[in-house]
């Protein structure tokens, strides 16, 4: 094990400072964060341009400021090492939240941890909590899932991955990818509850309860604008084994089988698809089966 002592190096390095910015309204910026943008010799932003408007208008001057986000972290990482061993503190800041959020500045954490460099966070605004404390849903255990893959199939199957997971699960999406995302939130895990918000902190903050049905629903009448953040409930039913999964509803009809998913808290309409899935029959021999109730299987 190594140690570090954030606020006891004597050995003429550097420190890396995680600082959060706010997520919207500005006066979330803690005295702390504004006294270490102050004290520091540079400060890494994703954006150098939104950063320069936060510095502005907190009257911050002095330190440098260079970019750092995904497409130059690998080019900029060995310059910020260097300064670092030259004695200056770096603050590395997001465009909003909290620095290793979803961005590239857990990677920079790695490597000035793997190369002996003290880190320290000056905590601050988080969408991804703030989302979760104000959404209704369980708070005791919760899975930070972030952005989810922009291609179909592979979103699909990390949903899948998903599908059993008992704890709240937080997502990010992006305006333009929201429907898409949702389609396969509702197709996957149901009709669960979830919690969705955007321009959080901000004057326009707007959260929507639900389920998941209903979001898909909902956006067909919505256009959506701004980053969101949707909490979704986690899975209710049992958790079963994979011996288990695969073969105990082998000797029910498609109607007994879809019975059992609902008994267990899945929508009628969303255990029809399961059912239809797992024995590679339409959708619409499953629902006609639970109409009529014969014994097909």
């Amino acid at each position: 094990m190594q140690r570090q002592y954030s606020f006891r190096d004597t050995s003429g390095r550097g420190t890396l400072y995680l600082v959060s910015t706010p997520i919207g309204n500005l006066g979330d910026l803690s005295p702390r964060a504004v006294e270490t943008l102050k004290h520091v010799q540079v400060i890494a932003a994703e954006d150098t341009r939104q950063t320069r408007k936060l510095l502005t208008h907190f009257s911050i001057e002095g330190p440098r400021l260079i970019s750092y986000h995904e497409h130059n972290k690998h080019r900029m990482e060995s310059e910020i090492l260097e300064m670092l061993k030259q004695g200056d503190d770096v603050a590395i800041v997001t465009d909003a939240g909290t620095p290793g959020i979803s961005d590239p500045g857990e990677d920079l954490v790695r490597v000035a941890r793997k190369n002996g460099y003290p880190v320290t966070s000056i905590p601050g605004p988080c969408a991804a909590i703030s989302a979760l404390v104000i959404s209704g849903l369980p708070t005791g255990r919760f899975t930070f899932i972030g952005f989810l893959p922009r291609e179909k199939k592979a979103r699909r199957e990390e949903l899948n991955a998903l599908r059993k997971r008992p704890e709240t699960l937080i997502f990010y999406e992006a305006p333009h990818r929201l429907k898409e995302t949702a389609k396969d939130l509702s197709e996957i895990l149901g009709g669960r509850k979830v919690s969705v918000t955007r321009e959080l902190t901000k004057r326009f903050e707007e959260v929507a309860f639900g389920d998941l049905n209903a979001l898909v629903d909902w956006l067909e009448e919505e256009t959506p604008r701004g980053e969101y953040v949707l909490v979704v409930e986690g899975f209710q039913g049992e958790l079963e084994t994979d011996e288990q999964e695969s073969s105990w509803w082998e000797c029910l009809t498609l109607s007994e089988h879809v019975e059992k998913l609902v008994e267990k808290g899945i929508d009628k309409k969303d255990a029809i698809k399961q059912v239809a899935k797992l024995r590679g029959l339409p959708k619409r021999e499953v629902y006609q089966a639970t109409l009529s109730g014969r014994m097909d299987k």
